[in-house]
């Protein structure tokens, strides 16, 4: 048990959970896991920085769920939903927000990030052209196509990605930080398939195209 004199800030120690907003430490990404593993940790973690509703579990079949299940609206400062997913997807999402697109968007543009654009995160779906199915059938990814930022700009994935010099390198940071917190990323890089969107999921070996 942690001692109550104990001069080790939160984020230094390994008996409290998660808090999005704190520094990044070598602790942190142990603290994601811990939290992303335990559904109700995870929403109590996500009550503090984002705007959720608890919803019970789907189950469809062995294929096809949600653990953890939430409708999630806002992540820190930028509104994203309604969107039902996961909340493991919800609180690397918050995560991402937190320390990797809010910070971009103000070194480039001296704006905060006011939405985050999507396409979805629950599809009971196989993976396109294949037998396997997709990290969507258990809401384990989210699809990002763009970002509204506070000074009215809008950045689109199809249109910016090769368009707008700044734009552009806005999306290829965001891209860059997003494999900080998330297992795999997928986009305009990666395929045609992905020219629209970043596919963001929570498990996988690393890719980050």
């Amino acid at each position: 048990m942690r001692h109550p004199d104990t001069p080790l800030p939160d984020r230094w120690n390994v008996f409290e959970p998660l808090a999005v907003k704190d520094p990044i430490t070598p602790l942190t990404a142990w603290k994601l896991d811990w939290a992303t593993s335990d559904p109700k940790l995870c929403k109590q973690v996500m009550q503090d920085v984002g705007r959720i509703t608890e919803m019970d579990d789907l189950e469809v079949d062995g294929n096809c769920g949600i653990v953890g299940r939430v409708q999630l609206r806002r992540v820190g400062d930028a509104d994203i939903g309604p969107i039902e997913t996961a909340c493991a997807t919800a609180l690397r999402t918050a995560m991402w927000e937190e320390h990797g697109v809010q910070p971009i968007a103000l070194d480039l543009f001296n704006a905060k990030v006011s939405r985050i654009r999507h396409v979805g995160s629950y599809n009971c779906r196989r993976i396109s052209g294949t037998s396997r199915m997709s990290t969507h059938a258990t809401a384990s990814a989210i699809d990002v196509t763009g970002f509204d930022l506070t000074d009215g700009t809008r950045i689109r994935l199809l249109k910016d990605w090769d368009d707008d010099v700044l734009k552009a390198q806005f999306l290829r940071e965001v891209r860059d930080t997003s494999c900080d917190w998330f297992g795999t990323t997928l986009g305009p890089d990666y395929n045609a398939a992905h020219a629209d969107h970043f596919h963001l999921q929570n498990k996988g070996w690393g890719t980050c195209r």
